[in-house]
C-alpha cells in the first residue's frame, strides 16, 4: 500500500496520519513515522501513550538528500524482520527548492519498485494548501491510492511505477562561471584538487570538503572505470552551495543505483551508494549519450 494524504491545515493532517498509524499501533505493529521535526512533535502529542512503539525521524534530516529514504526505510524492514511497517514519510514539504522537488518525487515513484514483497504499508503526506499544483498532480501520478477531505480513492493518474517525465528532464547547462576540468586516470589527482580549492575558497568546512572531494572522487573513478576512460568535471559556487558535476560516457541502467543497502560481501558498485550518503543532494540523469551525476553540498 502507498498512499498520498493530501491535507489542508494541522488537523487534517494530525487526523490522517492518526488514523493510519492507531490501527496498527493498537496491534503492536511496528510503525515509523520521518516527518519535518516541527511536525513530529505535533504527532508525538497526539501519539501520547503510544510512544515506545513509534520510532520518530526529522525528514529534513533524512531526507535532506531523497536518495537516502529508500535505504533508510528498508534498514526499518531489516530490522523488524518480516513484521508489517507502517511507514508515515513525508519527503516534499513547502520551501524545498525545484531541484529537491524533483528529486524527492522521483523517489516516490521508486518506492513503488523498492521493496517487491515486503510487508510495508505507506502514507506519504502532502499539504495541499501550500504546494505547488504541479507537486500535487505529480502524487498523484506515483501513488497508486490518495486521500483528500477523508476520501480514500484510486488514482486514475497511476499508471506503475514510472518516474514522472520532468523528473527526468536533461540538467541545465553548467553556468558561464563553473570551472572545467577533463580527466582521465592520471588526472583524478587533478580532480581532487580542484574541488578541494574551489570549496575552500568557497568558505566551506574542513569536514564538508574532504566529503564533497570523496563523493567527487568517486564519481570521476566510475567515470574513468565505465565511461571509456575519461570524463568531465565542472565546478561551481553558489551563495549557500558547492556544486560539482560529471559527466561520462558510460549508462546507468538500474533506477535503484545508489537507494540499496550495500550487501557487505560486496566487492564494488558502493560508489553512488557513498555519494549518496555524503551530498545533501544528488541529481543523476543517464541515457544513450552518457551519464551526468550533479551533486551539491551545503556551505552551512
Amino acid at each position: 500500500m502507498h498512499q498520498a494524504l493530501f491535507y489542508r491545515g494541522v488537523e487534517e493532517y494530525l487526523d490522517g496520519v492518526t488514523q493510519f498509524v492507531a490501527p496498527a499501533l493498537a496491534a503492536g505493529e511496528p510503525v515509523a513515522i520521518a516527518v519535518p521535526a516541527a511536525k513530529g512533535e505535533l504527532l508525538r502529542e497526539r501519539l501520547e501513550g503510544f510512544a515506545q512503539g513509534v520510532e520518530m525521524f526529522d525528514m529534513v534530516e533524512l531526507g535532506r538528500n531523497p536518495a537516502r529514504i529508500i535505504p533508510a526505510v528498508e534498514t526499518m524492514l531489516a530490522n523488524h524482520d518480516g513484521e508489517l511497517l507502517h511507514y508515515v514519510g513525508e519527503p516534499i514539504w513547502p520551501g524545498r527548492s525545484e531541484e529537491e522537488i524533483r528529486e524527492a518525487t522521483k523517489h516516490e515513484a521508486l518506492i513503488n519498485l523498492a521493496w517487491p514483497g515486503a510487508r510495508i504499508r505507506v502514507l506519504c503526506p502532502y499539504d495541499a494548501s501550500a504546494l505547488h499544483a504541479g507537486v500535487l498532480a505529480d502524487a498523484e501520478r506515483t501513488h497508486p491510492e490518495l486521500i483528500a477531505d477523508g476520501v480514500h480513492r484510486t488514482s486514475t493518474a497511476y499508471s506503475g511505477p514510472a518516474v514522472p517525465i520532468g523528473c527526468d528532464s536533461p540538467l541545465s547547462a553548467s553556468p558561464p562561471d563553473a570551472v572545467a576540468l577533463e580527466f582521465g586516470l592520471e588526472e583524478l589527482f587533478s580532480v581532487r584538487a580542484l574541488v578541494s580549492e574551489q570549496a575552500t575558497a568557497a568558505g566551506m568546512g574542513r569536514d564538508a570538503v574532504m566529503d564533497l572531494v570523496l563523493a567527487v572522487n568517486e564519481l570521476a573513478t566510475n567515470a574513468v572505470r565505465h565511461g571509456d576512460g575519461s570524463g568531465m568535471l565542472h565546478v561551481w559556487c553558489r551563495p549557500t552551495r558547492v556544486v560539482c558535476q560529471v559527466e561520462d560516457r558510460g549508462q546507468i541502467t538500474d533506477p535503484l543505483a545508489g537507494r540499496r543497502v550495500p550487501v557487505p560481501s560486496a566487492a564494488g558498485g558502493v560508489g553512488l551508494w557513498t555519494v549518496n550518503q555524503l551530498c545533501d543532494l544528488v541529481e543523476v540523469r543517464s541515457g544513450d549519450a552518457g551519464t551526468t551525476v550533479r551533486v551539491h553540498i551545503s556551505l552551512n
